[in-house]
């Protein structure tokens, strides 16, 4: 019989078998120390933003795989998540210099296409972030999209108020999580890494 080990992960509680706890706080500490090695430049505040966001997702999955109710995770499982997830890199953790990850089959089903969410973009924002954001959501030209709110904001004041009504409404992407939903990127480890290692 395999001991149950209780553990707060992004914030909820799961029960993981003990050999799920010691795999996923292995990978934990090895997703850390490579991108303490491949961004030597990132704050350690960032470098655990970054981790609390792989956290929370890891979380997500997690709930999604065993519900609301039972909460108790497998190593299979944990080994489904981590390999879906990767390093910093890019890479599997088999791949890194660690060498202690599992091989995986290349052919392990997703957990979800990701979904393209709108936002506002703060990261080529002139004034709200709203035409950058809108631009990246609809996969247009940016100066396309804010040549048409100028002709709008000229043309009579209905502009400025769809204007005034998107600022307030559209929520601002500052997270590596919410800029990966706004460019319809997966969740994955590089790619939170990639966009907070982009934050100023």
């Amino acid at each position: 019989m395999k001991k149950v080990q209780d553990a707060s992960i992004g914030g909820r509680n799961f029960f993981l078998d003990e050999d799920a706890y010691e795999r996923l706080g292995e990978y934990l500490g090895h997703f850390r120390a490579r991108l303490n090695a491949n961004s030597p430049k990132m704050a350690p505040e960032q470098i655990d933003e970054v981790m609390n966001d792989l956290e929370s997702r890891i979380a997500e999955l997690f709930m999604k795989e065993t519900g609301s109710t039972n909460r108790t995770v497998s190593i299979e499982l944990v080994n489904r998540v981590t390999s879906q997830l990767g390093m910093p890199d890019g890479s599997q953790e088999s791949e890194t210099a660690y060498g202690t990850g599992p091989e995986t089959s290349g052919n392990m089903p997703p957990f979800g296409e990701p979904h393209k969410k709108i936002y506002r973009s703060m990261d080529d924002k002139v004034i709200g972030g709203i035409c950058s954001g809108l631009a990246i959501y609809f996969g247009v030209d940016v100066v396309l999209v804010r040549l048409l709110a100028i002709i709008a904001l000229i043309a009579g004041t209905a502009g400025f108020w769809v204007y005034v009504i998107f600022w307030i409404v559209i929520p601002k992407a500052e997270t590596p999580v919410q800029k990966c939903e706004m460019h319809g990127l997966p969740l994955t480890a590089e790619n939170l890494a990639r966009f907070n290692i982009k934050r100023k």
